[in-house]
């Protein structure tokens, strides 16, 4: 997916263009409002500045959403409640103050995504995962997943056939409360969720382990 960043400053630019680029985004760069609206083609998602030097953020928000439909998250400095409150109103799906910690603007960015992902339901094999309500079903039947394992089910099952590596499956479930999963109970999770979903956990056919590496959804046979 590609991310359009509208951000006048080169240094918040830059450091969020490693940060997407790392989750495996594309990354589009604007510097002002006549640029961004020249490169708004194929972007899924932007990430606009309220303070540009040519033109107010909430001005050029409306005339982005007059061309293309686009989901639309405020950069200000600005954490006035009008402010948040008039971004919002005006059809924003989401405000973000800086300074602001990078994996929650990440983890807010997923979630908004998903949203808007055409693709409600995913299937791997005999499993269906149900994002609209954040269920998952084998053979039909609810397995009651936990809300966290139901996370790193998911950060594998949006990215079929890739291979995340301990720490970057750590970073993406990385909850935006801080309540952080450490690498030595990671496995734990991994068992409990095949234990859900795999007909025979000594043999999954679902998660896989890339050994010395980390895990990925996806059948090399397939």
């Amino acid at each position: 997916m590609k991310i359009l960043i509208v951000e006048d400053d080169s240094t918040i630019r830059s450091g969020l263009k490693y940060c997407l680029e790392y989750e495996g985004y594309e990354v589009v760069e604007a510097s002002c409002g006549k640029e961004c609206l020249e490169k708004l083609n194929n972007i899924a998602l932007i990430l606009l500045d309220v303070n540009l030097p040519d033109i107010n953020g909430f001005e050029l928000f409306k005339k982005i959403k007059n061309i293309k439909n686009i989901p639309i998250i405020f950069l200000t400095a600005n954490d006035l409640e009008p402010s948040i409150v008039m971004g919002l109103d005006m059809g924003a799906d989401d405000y973000v103050t800086k300074p602001f910690k990078t994996r929650e603007l990440i983890s807010r960015i997923k979630n908004i995504l998903r949203r808007n992902n055409h693709h409600e339901v995913i299937n791997i094999k005999n499993i269906i995962i149900d994002l609209k309500q954040a269920k998952v079903f084998k053979n039909g039947v609810d397995v009651n997943l936990t809300a966290l394992e139901y996370k790193i089910l998911l950060a594998l099952a949006l990215n079929p056939n890739q291979v995340f590596t301990r720490e970057k499956l750590l970073a993406d479930i990385w909850d935006v409360n801080e309540e952080y999963v450490y690498d030595n109970t990671l496995t734990v999770y991994i068992k409990r969720i095949r234990e859900k979903i795999e007909d025979d956990i000594t043999d999954p056919k679902i998660i896989k382990t890339v050994r010395g590496i980390g895990y990925k959804i996806g059948d090399d046979d397939d």
